[in-house]
């Protein structure tokens, strides 16, 4: 335990282990990350230049493509930056941007996914009125009250946070994590920002869910409505990369927040954490690419059109 007034920067403990491990362990994580980086670009281009895929649905996927590609790398280039250089440190001025970054994109997130089961609710239950309700403009919209909300929530505990005396500089996890940090807080009361954490989880988390549960119960009891199998599978085909994408990451976060306390060890904490973090981002091109038959329709014109210039060219 240090004085407070000297806590100036904080050490990362990371994933301690062997230089082997480590080493195996950084080639995995920037392999993931190049491939996370990689497909999520891949997705967002795609979509931007191919008329066909400019519908609120694809419109929501790029900036859930954005949020991964910035979410991903606010922690996992400081973690290659301690497993290959040992640069264990970051001052506390970055250990507040990383933890709020990190908290910002993760909540956006999940306003974000539900703001797309939304989406497909409109476009299952009411295909005829689909153009008029989802119009451009109300997308929009959408898309800031996600990232606003995301703003507000998580900004002021952030910022109390920031305020709070530290007595100690080590942190045991890969980045910034609020709880971690707030075991290091000297003798002060703590109970507003587990107040203000407790309001903001239920306006980003469970409220979300519940929205995206709602939309999905409405969504199969069309589906099953629908008087031929064929209707059906095609319709139903349309959500299946959504929820895929949704049980991926509401699952994730609801298991790191009902996690038991009792007998639960920090470095599974960690583990759990660095499989959500890169888990998501990484999937989700995949998901949208190999579950979705319009995308692949595109992927597939692309590439025709990318040989057949290769061809005349040559």
């Amino acid at each position: 335990m240090i004085n407070a007034t000297t806590v100036e920067e904080f050490v990362l403990v990371g994933f301690p282990g062997s230089r082997q491990v480590q080493a195996l362990m950084s080639a995995a994580l920037l392999l993931v990350y190049l491939v996370t980086i990689a497909g999520n670009i891949f997705i967002i281009i795609l979509i931007c230049t191919d008329s066909r895929l400019h519908f609120p649905m694809y419109f929501f996927l790029v900036l859930l493509s954005f949020i991964e590609i910035f979410a991903i790398s606010t922690v996992i280039c400081k973690l290659l930056d301690i497993l290959i250089l040992a640069q264990n440190t970051i001052s506390k001025s970055g250990c507040m941007i990383q933890s709020y970054l990190y908290f910002f994109l993760s909540a956006s997130d999940f306003l974000l996914l539900s703001v797309m089961s939304i989406d497909r609710f409109v476009a299952v239950c009411y295909p005829l009125r689909y153009s008029s309700i989802m119009r451009m403009n109300l997308c929009i919209m959408l898309a800031v009250g996600c990232f606003s909300i995301s703003f507000v929530f998580l900004l002021f505990p952030t910022i109390m946070i920031a305020q709070l005396p530290f007595c100690g500089h080590v942190i045991n996890h890969f980045f910034c994590d609020n709880v971690a940090m707030l075991k290091l807080v000297c003798a002060s009361d703590i109970s507003l920002i587990n107040l203000l954490s407790l309001v903001a989880s239920v306006f980003i988390l469970i409220a979300p869910l519940i929205i995206t549960s709602v939309s999905y119960i409405f969504i199969v009891s069309a589906v099953i409505r629908l008087p031929s199998d064929t209707g059906r599978q095609k319709t139903f085909s349309t959500c299946v990369s959504h929820f895929t994408m949704v049980s991926i990451v509401f699952g994730s976060a609801i298991f790191i927040e009902i996690r038991p306390s009792k007998d639960y060890s920090i470095e599974i904490d960690k583990s759990v954490h660095l499989i959500s973090t890169v888990l998501g981002p990484l999937l989700n091109p995949f998901v949208y690419t190999l579950r979705n038959h319009k995308v692949k329709d595109c992927i597939r014109d692309a590439v025709k059109r990318k040989f057949l210039l290769r061809r005349d060219r040559g």
